[in-house]
């Protein structure tokens, strides 16, 4: 392909010089566009250019090349094989999609029962990152939704489905995470709206309440009574019509909860999330039927099977009918079609599980909640991975119209954070820059902490810089205030006590940032074992700075507390914070025994062992030091941090002198002292478990080798990830 895109003149090629190009007449403007067949001059040049050559006009160059698409290659034209049908309509032409599905009824039945698995996995590829138009709307029916109206039952069902899609590209575009999965929200052009959708639930309703009459009939044994008064049964089998009933029943309504799941969690400031957790709850009953619905329908499966039961689309193992991937390819977008494959029923059901179990967790948000307990319920909400679909809704929960839970605005909240009572009683914190300019970046911080694990540490890294220069501006400030107030005498003015605890409680965000920033590296495997060393001596600082920040913060709030003299409400309520930060600051103590005596072993083991040694003839560790750490230390983030420091650090660590100041001792306990503060706290005290996992058995690999010797060349260390994400245990193997 690249030789044909070699401009064909000499001095570049090396070729003759093409013919010059054939001038045609110009059209007047205004007069009506004519086309010319110019099949013969591109039959003419084909037989007249050699390779690397190419007819191109005056203002073409090797930069256009760049972007240039090669026609009649499969990978980069879309139209140059027939695969299906050039358009709906002949796929329609060709019975492709036939309304009624069969003129059989039993059959009809199954085959809309296989429409809605198909679609039900299509969704599932779609939220996978897949584009709408080779998955959801890869269906002909909802392209032609129209058809549909003298069948009831697939009728209901397409306009929910319809109705879906555009909820969630609505929520996905307003929250602008799709800025990583870019092709979730595009439409091109798809009916993703039609009139009556907003009927879409009444619709289903009374489709829904039909079924049901037909399955309490079933049940009471009285079919053949009730189908001579007015129930029409589904099928003309009476043997399947309580299995067909209660197939389609568990389908319809877990498309109608899950639609009332969407549209309560959009409420404004979180109202319908008590509603959307009972959805939710009603969501996962229904896909427990549905699961249990294969066994009856693959016993009645029909036609033709799929090549592999197990990568199979529905849950009959039939191939569904009124389906055309290839049908959107041409009309998808001016890029090569992408391959799309379709999860199978299996995984389609067990995604939907994930993502009501995600959805339940974004539900469970107390809207009450401070902001530092707002970043830990999200970074507990990242842990297993939820797909855009999810983290979309937490973030249009948390923002709305710039205030947090949309209730309240972001520079009244770090107003009240600072815990100045008097800078709140009036409006002057409004004017104020540096708060101002706070709450930007904490909005900012709170959409990066919705995005993907990899997209969410690229833009920590960046948004590092930010913070750390309006840190140094509130530091400046406060000199400047300070040197001030030295002149004139007099006690410490408003101003300069507004510029020191914003100081302080930007510096322990920044800090924050910086810990999430290093753990990250641990969960997007970025780190080898060659670097633990190094990232573990890092870690250590940050969380250093962090416990520092923190004590400064709670001992200011404190003073403020003494001097003003509470209420004994407001007492209560800094018992409680003063609590939470106690708790806080031993479990960041925790972090920085496991971080150092991690870094310590590792540094020993390099020492004593000549272990952990990159050799190769690529990077050398200070430039892995650098690619590592390279935006923190652009930013400052801890100040001092240099790769010199970190050998200087470690280089005369020895395993011996590790055991005297045990670390992981420490740790376990301050474990010990943390239980009864995360009493009521489930995730806390599962990783609570885990870190006395790590400490315990480094602890005793650290007295295992030295009682054999690093130096034992028999003997085998490894560090694996079995107990905590972020902090490894040591393996001991000998030979």
């Amino acid at each position: 392909m690249a030789s044909r895109l070699v401009q064909g003149q000499e001095g570049e090629t090396g070729g003759r010089l093409a013919d010059p190009p054939i001038s045609y007449p110009i059209i007047p403007a205004g007069e009506q566009t004519v086309w010319a067949d110019v099949s013969p001059l591109i039959a003419s040049a084909c037989n007249d250019l050699q390779d690397g050559q190419l007819i191109h006009g005056e203002n073409f160059s090797l930069f256009a090349a760049m972007s240039a698409l090669e026609i009649m290659d499969p990978k980069m034209d879309a139209g140059v094989e027939k695969c299906g049908y050039y358009s709906i309509e002949e796929a329609i032409e060709n019975n492709v999609a036939p309304v009624p599905l069969s003129l059989n009824p039993t059959l009809d039945v199954q085959r809309v029962i296989d429409v809605i698995d198909h679609l039900f996995s299509c969704e599932a590829t779609w939220y996978k990152g897949h584009t709408l138009a080779q998955t959801v709307f890869s269906c002909i029916y909802l392209l032609r939704i129209e058809r549909t109206s003298s069948h009831a039952l697939l009728h209901s069902y397409c306009r929910i489905m319809r109705a879906t899609c555009n909820a969630v590209i609505s929520v996905v575009s307003d929250s602008r995470t799709h800025e990583e999965e870019d092709l979730f929200t595009m439409a091109y052009g798809l009916p993703l709206k039609g009139e009556g959708d907003e009927k879409c639930l009444s619709i289903l309703n009374s489709v829904e309440e039909t079924i049901s009459r037909q399955l309490r009939a079933c049940k009471a044994q009285s079919l053949k009574k009730k189908q001579l008064e007015d129930i029409e049964p589904l099928q003309s089998n009476p043997d399947l019509e309580e299995g067909y009933c209660r197939a389609l029943l568990c389908r319809l309504r877990f498309r109608k909860h899950y639609y009332l799941v969407l549209t309560s969690m959009k409420k404004p400031q979180g109202k319908g999330l008590e509603l959307a957790r009972k959805h939710v709850a009603s969501c996962l009953s229904e896909l427990t039927h549905i699961t249990k619905s294969q066994e009856f329908l693959r016993a009645l499966s029909y036609g033709f099977h799929q090549d592999d039961i197990q990568s199979s689309t529905t849950a009959s193992g039939c191939r569904p009918i009124g389906f055309d991937a290839s049908l959107n390819n041409r009309f998808s977008a001016p890029t090569p079609p992408r391959a799309t494959h379709i999860l199978s029923w299996k995984e389609a059901v067990s995604y939907f599980q994930k993502l009501l179990s995600d959805l339940d967790f974004v539900c469970s948000l107390n809207t009450d909640l401070v902001l530092d307990d707002v970043f830990c319920f999200i970074v507990q909400f990242q842990k297993p991975q939820p797909d855009l679909v999810a983290r979309a809704h937490l973030q249009i929960l948390l923002i709305q119209d710039g205030k947090l839970y949309g209730k309240e605005f972001f520079h009244d909240i770090i107003s009240r954070e600072l815990g100045l009572p008097e800078l709140t009683k009036g409006k002057e914190h409004q004017k104020n820059e540096f708060i101002v300019q706070l709450g930007q970046l904490i909005i900012n911080l709170l959409k990066i902490l919705c995005a993907n694990t990899a997209w969410q540490r690229r833009k920590l890294g960046k948004i590092l810089q930010d913070w750390s220069v309006l840190s140094l501006q509130l530091e400046i400030a406060f000199k400047r205030e300070i040197g001030e107030t030295l002149n004139v005498m007099v006690d410490e003015n408003m101003s300069t006590k507004v510029s020191k605890h914003l100081l302080r409680w930007t510096e322990e965000r920044t800090y924050w940032i910086a810990s999430r920033f290093l753990m990250l590296g641990f969960e997007l495997e970025l780190y080898s074992p060659y670097d633990y060393c190094m990232v573990y001596w890092f870690m250590y600082l940050v969380f250093m700075k962090l416990l520092e920040k923190i004590q400064l913060q709670t001992a200011a709030n404190n003073e403020n507390s003494q001097r003003k003299g509470k209420k004994k409400k407001d007492h209560g309520k800094d018992q409680i914070r003063d609590a939470s930060f106690s708790s806080s600051t031993l479990l960041i103590h925790c972090y920085i025994c496991l971080s150092e005596g991690l870094a310590m072993i590792l540094a020993a083991l390099r020492n004593e062992s000549k272990a952990f040694h990159m050799v190769g003839p690529f990077n050398g560790e200070e430039e892995r030091f650098i690619q590592h750490f390279d935006l923190l230390l652009k930013a400052h983030v801890p100040e001092h941090a240099t790769y010199y420091l970190f050998k200087e650090s470690t280089g005369h660590a020895r395993i011996s002198s590790i055991i005297k100041d045990n670390c992981f001792r420490e740790a376990q306990k301050i474990i010990t002292s943390l239980r009864g503060s995360y009493a009521g706290n489930s995730d806390k005290l599962i990783e609570l478990q885990q870190l006395e996992q790590v400490a315990e058995r480094n602890r005793v690999a650290l007295s295992v080798i030295d009682q054999i010797g690093a130096r034992d060349p028999s003997l085998t260390v490894s560090f694996e990830f079995t107990h905590h994400p972020h902090f490894a245990i040591a393996v001991i193997k000998r030979s």
